[in-house]
């Protein structure tokens, strides 16, 4: 007979955000446990919503298999005495393998006698190891935490009820005072309890209490019923993916209608409205086949159609307030200048430790300009980039972002566009946030994107200047999010900034600037560098470069994050060419060895007229070339050109001794390896390069 387990944990309401990955933790968790209890299964089925997580497990073992193993011991000699007797290891031993000294056998192993202890260990049925889930359940761990009643338990909300049905027979556990039984619960006001028959009845009768218990049938659901709106409205929706999840994990049996509001909010912009109607209460908002907002929301509740209409006025009647508030903010901030926004900024703390927002500014202005000139901008757009950086943060002291802080940046646009800046300003305002999260949108004008630059380097080197660097999952001014933001642009842009080692540039920057700087860039620079290589590291290992190749590159004294990614790319291009086992050995022995000889870089003299042997020409009349060559050649095609060194390297060590008893001649040698190990590290340190 095919086993079918169902576990059903009952929970007060779970937050929308946490559902789904509460389900896939919980799959994992038991998927792990079963199979390190040797139970094999053919398939797991998840089964959420707000109250309830579920699994149904197919196709079980009916017990765990029997093993016959043979245990190991101590040494004969250390089993027993002169006289033969039992020591207290040998008894102990024995004991540990529930066994007896009468079930001890010698076995030779390498010419020395060991104990050993034939084991024959019963399988435990199915519904016996089934029994140990609750500590699979309770090991659970989750954003937030919360106990309830006396207990010390903590979990993502408190249990309520639990089910778990092997095939018809209830498999009987406990958690706190909650026992497992069959009986699981409906719609909360919908649906009744049930108890259950058998384990394969749980979708259907759940069903039939309202609850749509897999979350795809449910979102499904919701699709066919927000599409059956649209199409009989002749209305354009955007059908957001998160907001989608957000909404499905929200109900249980989901129905979905359309509610209105007045024209006269339309005159606010459509990311407010949007903020207002999405964010804020989790409806869908609606354009014409023009791109216009409309007057119009859908909305899903959790429950059917029964008093829809006032479901209806009520949804429209809470969303009110929150556009009546959107529409005074909004016609009340322009009644300022952006001047005086900037002067409010001088009493915004950044950080108490790292001083005020416009103290932020005024760096940042620096750090942008020295940022724009070296990546190529023109007159106007540094011009751009100035006025830009002097008032990006302008709308937090308005009161639109005060209330709707999600609209930090996109206010500032619309308002810097109100107020007469040139449109590449305004954009640039908006742009300074992104990206935003890890696989964000990336700013695409040249100025927006500098400014993203200056901001978040400004922000990691003041919060490691004084000292505040993340550790662990202690992130709480998301500066991880930041360098990887800056890696990603960097990466899109492939722009050359000197961003790991920026200490001392930036602080002549700002001395020259007038600007008194009481941060000292300099005390963490090193962790600043060990920062960016991590998030380097994360991106390489997000494109699935190989492993080996990511830590030779990210071994480097570059500062430049452009430089190591191309580095990454030559060497993953020409990775499975014939000849370049043989080459990176050759390059990598020249590299040991001018280590070794240890000569300081202005001591590098190479005399063509103490050469010895013909290698020795043609590889400094090559290296010189390359020398030559290198500032017109990309990262790319230096490495092919050193890499092509290979011949000229293996006859260069045939006919040389390097240490040579001459002391010049010695000294000339590991000035021509120097050179040549000083232009192969520009690409990191390739001894971590697997070739085989």
């Amino acid at each position: 007979m095919a086993n079918t387990y169902l576990l059903e944990v009952g929970v007060e309401e779970m937050p929308a955000h946490v559902v789904t990955p509460s389900i896939q933790q919980l799959h994992q968790r038991v998927a792990d446990y079963l199979k390190d209890q040797r139970i094999g299964f053919d398939n797991i089925k998840e089964y959420a919503t707000p109250r309830r997580l579920s699994l149904l497990i197919s196709g079980l073992d009916a017990k765990q298999p029997d093993i016959d193993e043979s245990v190991k011991g101590p040494a004969k000699k250390i089993a027993q005495d002169a006289d033969g007797n039992w020591t207290k290891a040998a008894i102990g031993f024995s004991r540990g393998q529930g066994a007896s000294v009468d079930d001890i056998e010698f076995k030779d192993v390498k010419g020395t006698a060991y104990v050993f202890v034939e084991k024959h260990i019963e399988g435990k049925p199915l519904a016996e190891v089934l029994k140990g889930l609750p500590d699979v359940i309770t090991s659970m761990n989750f954003p937030t935490q919360m106990k309830w009643g006396y207990h010390n338990l903590q979990f993502i909300r408190p249990i309520r009820w639990l089910v778990s049905l092997l095939n018809d027979q209830v498999v009987p556990f406990k958690i706190l005072d909650v026992e497992a039984g069959r009986t699981t619960r409906g719609h909360r006001f919908l649906g009744h309890d049930v108890d259950l028959k058998e384990a394969d009845d749980y979708e259907e009768d759940l069903h039939q209490q309202f609850v749509i218990a897999d979350q795809d049938k449910r979102k499904q659901v919701i699709n066919q019923q927000i599409d059956q709106i649209v199409e009989e409205h002749d209305w354009v929706i955007d059908k957001d993916p998160n907001l989608m999840e957000e909404v499905n994990n929200l109900v249980e049996w989901p129905t979905a209608f359309a509610g209105s509001f007045e024209q006269k909010y339309l005159v606010l912009p459509d990311e407010v409205l949007i903020t207002s109607m999405k964010d804020n209460q989790r409806f869908f908002y609606l354009r014409d086949h023009q791109g216009k907002l409309l007057p119009y929301f859908i909305a899903v509740r959790n429950g059917n159609r029964d008093y829809l209409d006032n479901v209806i006025k009520g949804n429209e009647r809470v969303l009110v307030p929150r556009l009546e508030d959107a529409k005074f903010f909004f016609e009340e901030d322009q009644k300022i200048s952006i001047a005086d926004y900037v002067e409010r900024l001088k009493r915004v703390s950044f950080h108490d430790k790292i001083g005020s927002m416009a103290e932020k500014l005024a760096r940042v202005t620096v750090l942008a300009q020295l940022f724009g000139k070296k990546v190529g901008l023109d007159d106007q757009q540094l011009n751009d980039l100035k006025r830009a950086s002097q008032i990006y943060k302008f709308d937090l002291t308005t009161q639109m972002v005060g209330e709707f802080a999600e609209l930090q940046g996109i206010m500032g646009e619309i308002y810097a566009q109100l107020q007469g800046e040139r449109p590449t300003v305004a954009k640039a305002i908006a742009e300074e946030y992104m990206p935003t999260s890890a696989e964000g949108k990336l700013p695409q004008s040249p100025v927006g994107t500098v400014l993203a630059i200056a901001d978040k380097l400004d922000s990691i080197m003041s919060f490691f200047a004084v000292g505040m660097i993340p550790s662990g999952s202690n992130d709480p001014y998301a500066l991880r999010r930041q360098a990887f933001g800056i890696v990603r642009i960097i990466a899109d842009r492939q722009w050359h900034l000197p961003l790991m080692g920026m200490a001392a540039e930036y602080s002549q920057a700002l001395e020259a600037a007038g600007i008194d700087n009481q941060l000292d860039f300099s005390r963490h620079a090193k962790e600043v560098r060990s920062f960016f290589l991590d998030r380097l590291k994360q991106l390489f290992h997000e494109e699935h470069l190989r492993h080996d190749i990511v830590d030779a590159v990210c071994d480097t004294k570059q500062n430049d994050i452009a430089d190591v990614i191309e580095a990454a790319a030559a060497i993953d291009q020409r990775k499975d060419n014939d000849q370049f086992k043989e080459a990176v050995e050759a390059l990598t022995r020249v590299v040991r060895l001018a280590r070794k000889g240890d000569l300081p870089a202005d001591q590098w003299q190479v005399d063509p007229q103490l050469f010895e042997n013909p290698s020795e020409k043609s590889l400094w009349d090559k290296t010189t070339e390359l020398q030559q060559e290198f500032s017109g050649q990309t990262l790319d095609e230096h490495f092919a050109e050193l890499l092509a060194l290979h011949d000229l390297i293996s006859d260069y060590f045939e006919e040389n001794m390097i240490m040579a008893k001459d002391e010049a001649v010695k000294h000339n040698r590991l000035s021509q390896l120097s050179i040549i190990a000083a232009m192969t590290n520009e690409f990191g340190n390739l001894d971590e390069l697997i070739v085989k």
